[in-house]
C-alpha cells in the first residue's frame, strides 16, 4: 500500500507535459514537439539537447519561453523534428534535468508518410546547372588594398623625413670661415642675430644650438655627431677623447650633455625654458667647443684622427642598419597582424558600429517563438526582445490593461523593426479593433509622424482568427538632418479574451530585402483560436 501511494503521489507531482502538433507529417515536413515544465521562480531547469532523437532529426531548438502562472512558471522547449523515410516512429523519453534531478518526457510516436507524384501530370526536370553569382565582397579588397597603399605611402614618408633631413644653415657659412671653432663661433652669433627667443621661436632656437654643437664636435672630433643621438654622442666622446688623449674634465661632458638633453626635450617633448636657463644653454655650450678645442693635441697625425673618425662612423651605420632592419621586420608583421585581424573581424566590427543589413538578416538563419498570453507564434530573424511597455503606452491607455507584454527588434522608424504586443484589460468591455489602430496611429503622430496614409481591411490567419489590418506609409524626421524619411507600416490587431494581440512591422522605404522580410513575417503569423465560433 504504502509504494503504491508513493509512486501516486510521485505520478501527481510530475512537472513535465509533452505535446507534437501533428502526429502524421510527410516525408522532409517538420512537426514541432514541445516540452512543458512548471517550476518555482528559483528552479534551474536543462532540456535536452541533441541532434537525433530516436531516428528523428532535431532541425531546431527553438529558444525557451516562459509563462508566469500565479506562483509558478512554465518553461516550454519546441523542438522541430523531421525524417526523411517513410514509416513510424518513436519520440524517446527524454532526461529532463531539474535542480540536480533528471525525469523523464513522455515518449510519443509520429507516422511519416511518403509524397505521392503522378508523374503523368507532373512532368519531370533535370537538374538545374550552379548558378554563379558575382561576390559581393570585391570592395573589402579595394579597402585591404587602400590601407596597404596607405602604410606603405605613410612609410616613404617617414623615410624621406628622416633620411633628407635638412641640413642647418650653417653649412653655408662663409667660405672665409675655416677652422672648426671660428666656424661656430660664427654660426652662434649669426644665431642670436636672428632673435628667434624674441619671436617665441624656442624649439627652432635649441634646434640650431644643438645643430652647431653637433657639427663642431664632428669636424674637430670626427666623430658622427649629426646622425647620433644624444647618448650615443656622449659615449663616442668619451671614446675619442681617450684614443686622441684629451685632458677633458667630466664637468665638460655633463654641460654638453645636459644642453642637448634639454634641446630634446624642447624638440620632442614641447618643453619651455625659461629665459635665464635658455642664455645658460648658450653660454654652456660657447664654453663647452672652447674647453675641447684646447683640449685637442696639436701634434697628433691626421691619418690616426681621420681612421678613428671613419671606424667610428662604420659601427654606427652598422647599428643603425641593424635597428632599422628590426624596425621593418617589426613593422611588416605588425601591418600583417593587423590586416589580418581585419579581415576575420570586420563583419563582426561592421555589425557592432552599423548593425547587420537587412540583406544579412534575410539570408540568415530565423527564428521562430512564441510571445506574450495570450500567445503569437511568429518567425524573426533575431529572437525579439521583451520591452518596457509602460514607457511605451501612453499613460491613459496603459491605465486600462491589468497585464501586457511588449516585445520587439529593431528601433522605431529605423531601416527595420517588428513589435509584438498582448494586452489583457482590466475590466470586460467589447473591443474595438479599430479603437486600437487608430491609437497606433496617434501614438506615432506624437512622436513626429506625418502625412500618415491609412488603408484598412479585415483579416484572417490561417488559423481562423478575425482580426483587422492597417496598412500604408507616413513621413518620419531623421533625428540628424530633420528631413521626412518615408517609412511603409503594417499593423495587425486580434481580439480574444478580453484581450488584444498585436503585431506591429515598419520599415524605410527603398530597402531591397526590407519588404522580402516583412512579407516572410506576415506569413508566418500564428496564434490558437480562443473564440471556436469564428470558425463559422
Amino acid at each position: 500500500m504504502l509504494a503504491l501511494l508513493t509512486g501516486f503521489v510521485l505520478f501527481a507531482q510530475n512537472p513535465l507535459a509533452t505535446s507534437i502538433d501533428s502526429t502524421k507529417i510527410k516525408v522532409g515536413a517538420q512537426a514541432n514537439f514541445t516540452i512543458k515544465a512548471t517550476v518555482k521562480s528559483k528552479d534551474r531547469v536543462n532540456f535536452p539537447e541533441g541532434k537525433l532523437f530516436g531516428q528523428l532529426e532535431v532541425l531546431e531548438s527553438y529558444p525557451i519561453d516562459t509563462v508566469k502562472k500565479g506562483s509558478t512558471y512554465e518553461l516550454i522547449k519546441k523542438y522541430g523534428l523531421t525524417q526523411f523515410d517513410s514509416g513510424r516512429y518513436v519520440i524517446p523519453r527524454l532526461p529532463v534535468v531539474i535542480n540536480n534531478k533528471t525525469l523523464q518526457s513522455d515518449s510519443l510516436s509520429l507516422e511519416v508518410s511518403n509524397v505521392k507524384v503522378d508523374t503523368l501530370k507532373q512532368k519531370m526536370f533535370d537538374i538545374k546547372p550552379v548558378a554563379s553569382q558575382p561576390s559581393s565582397n570585391g570592395w573589402v579588397w579595394w579597402l585591404l588594398g587602400s590601407l596597404v597603399v596607405a602604410g606603405a605611402l605613410a612609410y616613404g614618408i617617414w623615410w624621406y623625413v628622416n633620411k633628407r633631413k635638412k641640413q642647418p644653415a650653417k653649412k653655408k657659412a662663409d667660405e672665409r670661415v675655416v677652422s672648426p671653432i671660428e666656424k661656430a663661433t660664427e654660426l652662434l652669433q649669426n644665431l642670436e642675430r636672428k632673435e628667434l627667443i624674441k619671436q617665441g621661436a624656442v624649439k627652432e632656437y635649441y634646434s640650431e644650438l644643438a645643430d652647431i654643437a653637433r657639427m663642431y664636435i664632428e669636424e674637430a672630433i670626427h666623430i658622427p655627431a649629426m646622425e647620433s643621438t644624444t647618448t650615443e654622442l656622449i659615449e663616442a666622446m668619451h671614446n675619442a677623447t681617450q684614443k686622441r688623449k684629451m685632458l677633458l674634465k667630466q664637468e665638460t661632458f655633463e654641460q654638453l650633455e645636459q644642453v642637448l638633453r634639454t634641446a630634446d626635450m624642447v624638440k620632442f617633448a614641447k618643453s619651455k625654458p625659461l629665459e635665464f636657463e635658455i642664455a645658460q644653454d648658450r653660454s654652456r655650450i660657447e664654453t663647452t667647443i672652447v674647453v675641447i678645442d684646447r683640449s685637442i693635441p696639436v701634434n697628433q697625425p691626421e691619418e690616426d684622427t681621420t681612421q678613428a673618425w671613419l671606424e667610428a662612423k662604420r659601427k654606427l651605420e652598422e647599428a643603425k642598419r641593424k635597428r632599422r632592419k628590426r624596425n621593418l621586420i617589426i613593422a611588416a608583421a605588425s601591418v600583417a597582424v593587423f590586416l589580418l585581424a581585419f579581415y576575420f573581424s570586420f563583419t563582426a566590427v561592421r555589425a557592432m558600429l552599423y548593425g547587420e543589413t537587412t540583406k544579412e538578416m534575410l539570408e540568415g538563419q530565423w527564428v521562430k517563438s512564441e510571445y506574450g498570453v495570450p500567445g503569437i507564434t511568429i518567425e524573426t530573424p533575431h529572437v525579439l526582445k521583451r520591452l518596457d511597455a509602460a514607457a511605451i503606452m501612453p499613460k491613459d491607455s496603459y491605465a486600462l490593461f491589468k497585464d501586457m507584454a511588449m516585445f520587439g527588434d529593431g528601433k522605431p522608424f529605423g531601416n527595420l523593426y517588428i513589435a509584438v504586443a498582448t494586452l489583457n484589460l482590466k475590466e470586460p468591455k467589447e473591443l474595438d479593433l479599430g479603437t486600437a489602430i487608430d491609437g497606433i496611429i496617434k501614438n506615432w503622430e506624437a512622436t513626429g509622424a506625418k502625412d500618415i496614409l491609412v488603408k484598412d481591411e479585415e483579416y484572417r490567419t490561417p488559423d481562423g482568427v478575425n482580426g483587422k489590418r492597417a496598412y500604408g506609409t507616413m513621413g518620419y524626421p531623421d533625428p540628424i538632418t530633420k528631413q521626412s524619411i518615408p517609412v511603409h507600416y503594417d499593423i495587425y490587431v486580434f481580439g480574444q479574451e478580453q484581450g488584444l494581440q498585436q503585431v506591429i512591422l515598419l520599415y524605410k522605404e527603398g530597402d531591397e530585402y526590407a519588404p522580402k522580410i516583412i512579407e516572410r513575417v506576415k506569413n508566418s503569423i500564428e496564434m490558437k483560436n480562443l473564440n471556436p465560433q469564428q470558425q463559422q
